[in-house]
Formats: structure tokens, C-alpha cells, sequence
């Protein structure tokens, strides 16, 4: 059995470490206070702890949970458009009673597998676009920190691709600790607690932020977490399940700064593949095993928090840039593989990159807005032009 708990324990390391500055950076981003920001990093590590270990061991399949890594994108995009952190606690549990509506009614769940690709994957390629650019800013404002972190990332995206993100947020957590000195551990706590924070349910902020999050999560995160299970031989994953217990844990947490949980898709290969173990049917130990390890690093939430508020922003976003790499790739080629709806996938992307809030709403729901709207112009035009032509060559055929 030390082979899948070797594997849990790496996964969670390697998840842990590629984003939770991203996650401590978002929640920072929406307006939380950095215990409150604390709190909402402790929560998503034991909550997703609570649901890999409950329902690894019912199904004995290795169902691995991670915090929505595009989701946190999305909470650094929308700085300073929520309004208060109260409103986008109440956007957090409807994001969270949306996936538990996806579990337990089937319909929904599958229009969420349906939206076009050209809107899912633009949408996702526009929220991480401005992530993803940081790397080249960060090297322009901070060099002498942002350029070592860079450089041992592409080494060892060469050499050890597994260790590429970690090691890169380990080369800029020593670049802060030698900038920054002794200082910034004066506002951390090795004991952080969980800090509730009642609700406010605004319904633009809902729209804007809690509608999108949701979206990311499912076509972003769930939809490729199964989709790995599959590729991995588990056909019998009890999919309404995993969706109704995440999207329950996700509104339970989401108070304590829980923004949304899901099936984890980056470190899902890990758990449940060959290198957990060779008998499949003894790899749920390792989902198991990485809850634990997860929960304990939960523990150095306060110090984790101090450091991401210690730090350059620009540093920080850049790292998760790198570690966003792959998911914006899987967006842009999603979003461009049909030609037909290029144009709008194109709109979609720009519009959602461009960060535009209108009415007190984000550029997120008006990307998805507008690139619906062109889709729905140009595929009668299309049908249209292909009925004409078809008839042309129809007509033509006799003369000939």
C-alpha cells in the first residue's frame, strides 16, 4: 500500500504547490481580508479532503478534488468589481448550489457538457489570457526575481515536467523571503482558523462572477476530470454524485472562503494512473492519502497568506501564469478547431479578455453573451450560403 500513498502525497504536494498562491491571490483579489483569505485556503483543503476520502472509499475509485484553478483566475480578473467580500461569498454558494443542481438534476448537468466548445474554451482562454501574459510583465517590473523562476520552470519543463511548477513557486517564494526579510512574518499565524463571513446576495455580482464561476468549473475542470477517469479505464465513475457531494461541500464551505470545488483534472493522472499502482483496484488509497496531506498543508494557510501578501503581485500571478499554461493551450484549441466558428470564438476571447465591466457586471458573461449572439448570427448565414451554393452545383450539373 506505500505505493498509492506516495502517489497521493506527491499529487497533493504538486497541486498545493502550483496554486495556492493563485487561490490566496483571488480570494485577496474579491476583497478578503488576509484571515479571511486564510480561512478560504484552509477550507478548500479540508474540504476537498472530506470528499476525496469519503467518497474514495465508498467506491473504491480514486476520486482526487482540487479547488477550481481557473475559477481562482477568474477571482483575480474580477479585482475590485464585487463590491464587497460579502457579495462574493453569496456568488461562491450559488456557484456551489448550481453544481449540486447539475448532480442531482441530470438535464442541466448535461447542457453544461453542450455549451459550444467555441464559447466554453474562449471563455476559458479570456479569464486566463491576462494570467498567462504576467510571466513577460514580471520579468520587465521585477527581473532579478521573476527571471530565475522562469528559467528553472523551462528547465525542467524539458527535464522533470511534473516538478516544473512547484520548483518554479519555490525558486519565488526564496526571492521573496531574501527581498522581503524577516517582516512579513509578523502578520502570519501557524494556527489559522476558519473566519466566517455572512453572505450578501447581490444579483449583479451573481452574474458576473458566481454564473462564470460555475461555467469554468464544470467545462473547465470536471468535465476534463472525468474525461481522465475515462481515459484511465474507471467507466463506472458515479458522476451525479461526485457533482451533487462537490457542489455541496463547495456551498457549505464557500462562507469560510471556500470559492468552488471539483473533480480534479491536473493531478487526477497521478492518483488514479499506472504510477499509483498497477492493481486499479488499489488506487483509491492514493486520493485518500493525498486528503491527508492536504489537510496538513492547510495548516500553514496564515504563512501561506502572509507570504502571497508579502510578495510583488506581479511575481505571484506570474508563477500561476506558468501553471496555466497547458489549460489556456487546452482553451485556445478547443475554442479555434472548427473553422466555421472561429469568428466566434475570437469575439468571445476578446471580449472576456478585455475586462470590461458593464452595469456592474464582468467581462466574462458578456464574452459568453456576445459570442452567443455571433454564433447565432452567422450559422443561419452559413446554412443559408450552403443551401445557395449547393444549388448552384445543382443547377449546374445538367449544362454540363
Amino acid at each position: 500500500m506505500l505505493q498509492p500513498i506516495i502517489a497521493g502525497v506527491v499529487g497533493a504536494l504538486t497541486g498545493f504547490a502550483s496554486s495556492f498562491a493563485l487561490v490566496v491571490a483571488g480570494l485577496l483579489a474579491v476583497g478578503a481580508s488576509p484571515e479571511e483569505a486564510a480561512s478560504g485556503l484552509l477550507a478548500l483543503c479540508v474540504a476537498q479532503a472530506m470528499l476525496a476520502g469519503l467518497l474514495s472509499w465508498r467506491s473504491r475509485l480514486p476520486l482526487s478534488f482540487a479547488w477550481s484553478t481557473p475559477g481562482a483566475a477568474l477571482l483575480v480578473a474580477a479585482e475590485g468589481s464585487t463590491g464587497s467580500y460579502g457579495a462574493a461569498i453569496g456568488a461562491f454558494i450559488v456557484c456551489g448550489l448550481l453544481i449540486l443542481a447539475s448532480g442531482l438534476w441530470g438535464r442541466l448537468g448535461r447542457a453544461m457538457t453542450r455549451i459550444p466548445m467555441p464559447l466554453a474554451g474562449a471563455m476559458l482562454a479570456g479569464i486566463l489570457f491576462p494570467i498567462c501574459i504576467a510571466p513577460v510583465t514580471a520579468v520587465i517590473e521585477e527581473p532579478l526575481l521573476a527571471a530565475p523562476v522562469i528559467v528553472v520552470w523551462l528547465l525542467l519543463v524539458r527535464w522533470a515536467t511534473r516538478w516544473a511548477v512547484p520548483a518554479a513557486m519555490l525558486v519565488a517564494i526564496i526571492g521573496v523571503v531574501v527581498s522581503a526579510g524577516s517582516d512579513w512574518m509578523l502578520g502570519a499565524t501557524l494556527s489559522p482558523g476558519f473566519t466566517l463571513t455572512m453572505p450578501a446576495f447581490d444579483p449583479f455580482v451573481i452574474v458576473s462572477l458566481g454564473v462564470p464561476l460555475y461555467i469554468v468549473t464544470m467545462a473547465g475542470q470536471n468535465v476534463p476530470g472525468f474525461a481522465v477517469l475515462t481515459t484511465l479505464g474507471y467507466r463506472d465513475v458515479p458522476a451525479r454524485r461526485v457533482l451533487a457531494a462537490s457542489g455541496l461541500a463547495t456551498a457549505v464551505s464557500a462562507p469560510f472562503g471556500g470559492y468552488a470545488l471539483n473533480l480534479a483534472a491536473l493531478t487526477a493522472a497521478l492518483m488514479a494512473g499506472p504510477d499509483s499502482h498497477p492493481d486499479p483496484a488499489r488506487r483509491w488509497v492514493a486520493p485518500v492519502a493525498g486528503g491527508v496531506t492536504y489537510v496538513l498543508l492547510g495548516l500553514g494557510a496564515g504563512v501561506a497568506t502572509a507570504l502571497v501578501a508579502a510578495a510583488p503581485p506581479i511575481l505571484i500571478i506570474a508563477v500561476a501564469g506558468l501553471a496555466l499554461l497547458g489549460a489556456f493551450t487546452t482553451g485556445l484549441v478547443g475554442a479555434f478547431e472548427v473553422p466555421e466558428t472561429r469568428l466566434t470564438a475570437a469575439v468571445t476571447l476578446i471580449v472576456v479578455a478585455s475586462g470590461i465591466v458593464v452595469l456592474g457586471i464582468g467581462s466574462a458573461f458578456w464574452g459568453l453573451v456576445v459570442g452567443a449572439v455571433v454564433l447565432l448570427v452567422t450559422r443561419p448565414r452559413r446554412v443559408r450560403d450552403d443551401a445557395v451554393h449547393d444549388e448552384t452545383l445543382h443547377d449546374a450539373g445538367p449544362q454540363e
